[in-house]
């Protein structure tokens, strides 16, 4: 079976912000490859695979106690979680409130609260230095919050977006979700707005700030 290759935009310890394949083995999920899994669950697949990235950098900061690995996976933890909450926010819980109704705004409401409790810790972590004695603990309470926002998503929220949409919605969602983590900030903004359209026009001006201060940043 041969490996997808999924290209993003991330920044480099080179100095210098580069578009960089992110190779990713489908087994490493469920066992199948692109082609045989239901297209209509494009939209989960996407989210899935970057909570699967996640918990790996996750992995890599616990499981070392080289100071400097910590550090750069703590920037590209910081990156990703970011850019994948925003576009959540842009892309997947609107489309909750469009095609569940009530029950879907009461799923959106409830997940942009668990972001919110995630994004004040996150926005603490990111800042830390690795050899701050709370570094570990703080990055660890954080990770127990994510966990169970995402067992809730990927349990109950995604299937019953899922259920609601035909092959062609989910490939489109599934495209404008990652599109608009490209645009997005890469920190964390606690403060911001987290709906559109004030979460987008907020976003397009904290993005840039945040990507060039991430060439100054060591990533892996």
């Amino acid at each position: 079976m041969q490996n997808s290759v999924l290209f993003r935009t991330a920044p480099r310890y080179s100095g210098r912000l580069i578009q960089r394949p992110f190779i990713l083995n489908q087994a490493r999920f469920d066992g199948t490859t692109f082609a045989n899994r239901p297209i209509m669950s494009a939209l989960t697949d996407a989210i899935k695979r970057d909570h699967s990235v996640l918990n790996e950098y996750y992995e890599k900061i616990v499981g070392t106690d080289d100071l400097d690995t910590q550090t750069r996976y703590q920037n590209l933890f910081t990156w990703e979680l970011a850019r994948h909450s925003i576009g959540e926010e842009l892309v997947v819980y609107p489309a909750f409130e469009k095609h569940l109704g009530a029950k879907g705004k009461e799923m959106a409401d409830k997940d942009r609260e668990d972001h919110q409790k995630v994004k004040n810790v996150l926005y603490k972590f990111q800042s830390m230095k690795a050899q701050d004695p709370e570094f570990l603990k703080t990055f660890q309470d954080l990770f127990k919050d994510l966990k169970e926002h995402i067992k809730d998503e990927e349990n109950n929220d995604l299937p019953a977006l899922e259920r609601q949409l035909d092959s062609d919605s989910s490939d489109g969602y599934a495209r404008s979700f990652e599109r608009t983590k490209l645009f997005v900030p890469t920190r964390s903004h606690p403060t911001a707005p987290d709906k559109p359209p004030f979460e987008t026009v907020a976003g397009l001006m904290a993005a840039p700030l945040d990507k060039l201060m991430d060439v100054f940043r060591k990533f892996p």
